[in-house]
């Protein structure tokens, strides 16, 4: 019941976030469109977002959590709050001298980073100075993460959780002050944004201070030395971070391959950040919740509880995405063009913006997977093992971004949809090979419950995409770009509506859902 309860916390608190995301992108697709003034914020961020999503979203803490924990029951508070302060002070000096060189080093990084840009000089410059405005953001999260790994640990998700929609909220005020100073779809607007992303860290790092300070649990500064725990943080956190967040640095990647065509890192973005929504509110709720769940049952030797845990997990994981990405899949068009197209952002945008999220799509459920597998192995402090798994799926990611991107050109497809293709390909082959070692070390078994319900819930998610398509096409002339928002908007709901009833009733019809279950979570939430 618990564990239900903390998911609905943080994946509550992270819808929030992401509506309030949805509000932001929609204001600056109205602002900057695909422009080379949105291609450069887009990359400029890009780079500080990775690292918010690496340290924030879980990356840093499935190395963290485990061995705080482990202070905390077994030495106590004291030595605990020891062993925070130690990593803290570690990390940031690492941070910031990071931060400083690459800042330094940043026009030359910016090659690296978006090598298509080079041939306009005027957008190049522009991304180097936007990227050295927000970089001490990194910083800023550092600290926040480590905070974040402190409250989970406590169970308290609310503070964690919150952060992002600091940084919404200061962004979409970011652009009305552009707009206000005059810069419309010009590279002033693009600094205000940059300004806007490092006082988003600094009002975030306040948040989880506050959360500390109510929590009766105060971090103080310490001189940074390589302590015996340090070490052993070190030795699980790299393979975690670089385990935990392939999914952003598979994007981080397309992101340099699509600077290669004008507007392509924009409507890759805008497309990202669709499908990252279900991603967000299910994938990131359940890993940062189930990490610390997994963690405890196993000191207290309940396999069953483990196991448990894990399949309820990835029976509510599949529920709320395997919908979701068939809809994104089935009616991309009609969602880009009423969430985005106004303003700079045109018919021509809405296409290859759509035609990239419909591929994203059929991956979505695989970045889920990852979630839901990768704290079995955090929890038993295994943080290699996803390391190697997400190594592969990076090369493969990589390799198949290069060749697909030139490819889809070759044939006359827009090449950026060959970057979500070999994304989608590589979350399933990370995926894949995670679950698949878990089966072989006796790790993880699917149990009579979930083996029931995940076949009915892809069945009931097929019935809902017919309808969603049906739908589409009957009601296509009132979702036609020249209708006013407001009928728009009106006819989505209504499609995106009765399609979520149709699975609704599908999913109740055939047991997989039940009304006792659904009113003891009503219940635990209220």
């Amino acid at each position: 019941m618990k564990l239900y309860l903390s998911f609905a916390t943080v994946g509550g608190l992270t819808m929030v976030s992401r509506v309030l995301g949805f509000v932001r992108d929609i204001l600056f697709a109205w602002a900057f469109g695909s422009g080379w003034v949105a291609d450069a914020f887009n990359v400029a961020f890009r780079f500080p977002n990775l690292f918010r999503r690496l340290f924030g979203e879980g990356a840093f803490n499935s190395a963290f959590i485990p061995l705080f924990a482990k202070k905390l029951e077994g030495e106590g508070p004291d030595a605990a709050r020891r062993f925070a302060e130690e990593a803290m002070a570690g990390l940031l000096l690492v941070l910031v001298i990071v931060s400083v060189a690459a800042m330094i080093a940043m026009p030359w990084l910016m090659y690296l980073l978006a090598p298509g840009f080079s041939s306009n000089p005027e957008k190049f410059d522009l991304a180097v100075l936007l990227t050295r405005i927000a970089f001490p953001y990194l910083a800023c999260m550092s600290l926040v993460a480590l905070m974040s790994g402190v409250l989970n640990s406590f169970g308290r998700f609310a503070e964690s959780s919150g952060v992002s929609i600091v940084l919404n909220l200061t962004l979409t005020v970011a652009i009305f002050i552009g707009f206000a100073l005059g810069f419309h779809n010009e590279p002033g607007g693009g600094i205000v944004q940059a300004l806007g992303v490092l006082i988003a860290g600094l009002l975030q790092l306040a948040l989880l201070m506050d959360g500390l300070r109510r929590a009766g649990f105060r971090l103080g500064l310490r001189r940074p030395k390589m302590t015996d725990d340090v070490r052993r943080l070190v030795s699980l956190g790299v393979p975690g971070i670089v385990s935990g967040g392939v999914t952003q640095i598979n994007i981080m990647i397309g992101t340099m391959i699509a600077s290669l065509q004008p507007g392509a890192v924009s409507q890759l973005y805008y497309a990202d950040r669709l499908y990252e929504l279900p991603l967000a509110i299910v994938g990131i709720a359940i890993g940062v919740v189930l990490l610390p769940e997994v963690s405890r049952h196993l000191r207290s030797g309940n396999d069953a509880a483990v196991m448990d845990s894990q399949n309820r997990s990835l029976e509510l994981a599949m529920l709320l995405t395997v919908p979701a990405a068939v809809a994104l899949a089935v009616v991309p068009v009609e969602i880009i063009r009423v969430l985005f197209e106004r303003g700079a952002f045109t018919p021509s945008d809405t296409a290859a913006t759509s035609a990239a999220l419909a591929i994203f799509a059929w991956g979505l459920p695989s970045f889920v997977l990852i979630k839901v597998f990768s704290p079995a192995y955090f929890a038993r402090e295994d943080t290699k093992t996803p390391m190697r798994f997400a190594t592969i799926s990076l090369l493969a990611n990589t390799a198949g971004s290069i060749c697909l991107f030139f490819l889809f050109g070759s044939m006359g497809l827009l090449p950026q949809l060959g970057i979500a293709l070999a994304s989608a390909l590589g979350g399933w082959l990370n995926a894949g090979l995670l679950y698949a070692t878990l089966v072989k070390r006796g790790q993880f078994v699917i149990d009579s419950r979930a083996r029931r319900s995940l076949p009915l819930i892809v069945a009931a998610s097929l019935v809902m995409g017919a309808v969603l398509w049906i739908g589409a096409q009957l009601l296509a002339p009132w979702l036609a770009s020249a209708q006013p928002l407001w009928a728009k908007s009106g006819v989505l709901a209504l499609l995106l509506g009765t399609a979520m009833l149709v699975y609704g009733i599908a999913m109740l019809a055939t047991g997989t859902l039940r009304p006792s279950m659904l009113r003891r979570r009503a219940k635990m939430v209220g």
